[in-house]
């Protein structure tokens, strides 16, 4: 049996009339009328009454008729669910994004517009460092990640979307607080014990506090880490250290704690859109191009 049998069978039991649902069809009668009766020969059932002046269906094709039409509206949404999924209208989006990207405005609105436009679309998202992110990637388990920089792979290519400060955070006690809203130079904090990420993690922000300490002319003495930013700014606090952190932060306002922008030449911080070279997901793909067009 094939699905233009059925076509032909509920075009002729809507119509009644072999010549009007040839017509409709664009065939001729004569072929119609053919295919019926093998349709008929097949299923070993008479599906209409025919005389010389009128066709009706029979018991059988009036209940062959609701699950023929359910069947073709099966098929209906399978060609539809099929076209938008190769549009990137449906389907399952995984993203991985270091804990920082949601404190920045732009991310989470354009996962809204995205959410907005494609609201059919799962999105999975998982907070992970930016080296899980890019591992996330490399083994395919992530299809798009919002990561700070890192070193990558070959395969993997990324679109810079904003540069934000970075900042040193301090006890609202410290000396160097006391400068009003004014900013400082990395190279002030050279004899405080600094509270950060631990090596382990992965996290793009420590290579960069190292190489801005480099070009201060020191070494951070690594007092205590975590891998939270919060409880980085918690151990701020409790006085057990300073800590650098993209000013996005700042907006997690903290008792016993002020934020103040380092002066540095190079001390900003980027926020990367990665994914694969060979990106094949037209989900991921549509996403890309909505984040970048909203971050220029």
């Amino acid at each position: 049996m094939e699905l233009r049998h059925l076509r032909y069978f509920i075009a002729v039991a809507e119509e009644l009339h072999f010549g009007r649902a040839a017509q409709l069809l664009g065939i001729s009668q004569p072929p119609l009328s053919q295919q019926i009766q093998a349709l008929e020969q097949e299923l070993g059932v008479r599906l209409f009454e025919r005389t010389n002046r009128r066709v009706e269906l029979s018991e059988a094709g009036r209940l062959f008729l609701v699950e023929a039409r359910l069947v073709l509206a099966q098929v209906d949404k399978a060609a539809d669910v099929a076209r938008r999924a190769q549009s990137g209208e449906i389907g399952e989006l995984k993203i991985g994004f270091t804990a920082s990207a949601p404190f920045t405005s732009r991310i989470p609105q354009a996962i809204f517009a995205f959410r907005q436009r494609f609201p059919d679309v799962h999105l999975a998202l998982q907070e992970m460092s930016s080296r899980e992110v890019a591992e996330g990637l490399e083994d395919q388990s992530m299809q798009v990640g919002i990561m700070r920089p890192l070193p990558l792979p070959d395969t993997l290519v990324a679109v810079e979307l904003f540069r934000e400060p970075l900042v040193a955070v301090l006890r609202t006690d410290h000396l160097l607080a006391k400068n009003g809203g004014e900013g400082l130079y990395l190279e002030a904090l050279a004899a405080e014990p600094f509270v950060f990420f631990p090596r382990s993690y992965g996290s793009g922000l420590r290579a960069q506090l190292l190489d801005l300490a480099r070009q201060a002319g020191f070494t951070p003495l690594f007092a205590q880490e975590a891998v939270e930013a919060m409880t980085l700014i918690g151990l701020v606090a409790a006085g057990l250290g300073v800590t650098v952190l993209p000013a996005s932060y700042q907006r997690m306002r903290i008792d016993g704690v002020v934020y103040r922008t380092l002066l540095d030449p190079d001390a900003t911080s980027a926020v990367w859109l990665v994914q694969r070279k060979d990106q094949q997901s037209p989900r991921a793909r549509a996403f890309v191009e909505l984040v970048t067009q909203r971050a220029q």
